[in-house]
């Protein structure tokens, strides 16, 4: 028989913040699947599970995702990582992967869900909700996210002035994940604006390492990958 494969959302970054099922799912998988960084240390999602699986006998199964556009090296590399998954969920046993935020949200996991299920149909996929880094950043921030009529966006930020622009003009509250890398151009749409006054920016929100900046010391600002923007006008 063959085993089930979970997407466990696991939060934000605060390990209370992980939902009863996903605990249960946890406790009850003998294969937990994490992103692996090539240097061997822990990944996020990892880290923020890591109090509950301690001297817990568990398989941890890192995989490692290629950071490459290259498709030749994107296709190798994934397949291998789908073809060690099955080969556990083969052997009968269920393996959980852990993702940071919610699996079906800009996930790492989708694509894994994705592939298995061309390659291997029979295998049963479960997901499991997380909160996400939108929902931790309303919380940390006590910001309300939208109310009457509001809209609601988010956007992955990217080198490209006007639309970071439009976004921000033609909605109420926007989150701009992935901001590290185009933190300047962000900063001058904002100034263009108006709205350097409405946005907040926020690394490995919820977490033990959590920072939220000043706006005005971002120009040079060294950001981690785990950083986002919310704009709320």
């Amino acid at each position: 028989m063959t085993g089930t494969l979970y997407g466990l959302g696991v939060g934000p970054g605060d390990p209370e913040l992980l939902t009863v099922k996903a605990f249960r799912k946890l406790k009850e998988s003998p294969v937990i699947a994490y992103p692996k960084k090539r240097k061997g240390t822990k990944s996020y999602a990892h880290k923020i599970v890591d109090v509950y699986l301690k001297d817990s006998g568990k398989e941890m199964l890192g995989l490692i995702f290629p950071m490459t556009k290259d498709p030749v090296i994107l296709e190798r590399e994934w397949s291998h990582t789908v073809e060690t998954v099955y080969d556990k969920l083969s052997q009968g046993k269920d393996v959980a992967f852990v993702t940071e935020g919610d699996p079906l949200l800009y996930s790492t996991f989708i694509h894994m869900m994705n592939m298995m299920k061309e390659r291997h149909p029979d295998v049963p996929i479960q997901t499991v909700p997380g909160i996400s880094s939108i929902n931790g950043t309303a919380s940390a921030l006590g910001l309300a996210l939208a109310e009457g009529d509001d809209h609601v966006a988010i956007i992955p930020a990217r080198d490209d002035y006007e639309a970071m622009k439009k976004a921000i003009v033609e909605h109420d509250c926007i989150f701009f994940i992935k901001v590290a890398k185009v933190m300047p151009l962000m900063l001058n749409v904002l100034r263009e604006l108006n709205l350097m006054d409405k946005a907040k920016v926020v690394t490995k929100v919820t977490s033990d390492e959590e920072v939220v900046w000043d706006i005005n010391e971002l120009e040079h600002a060294e950001l981690e990958y785990l950083t986002l923007m919310v704009v709320r006008k």
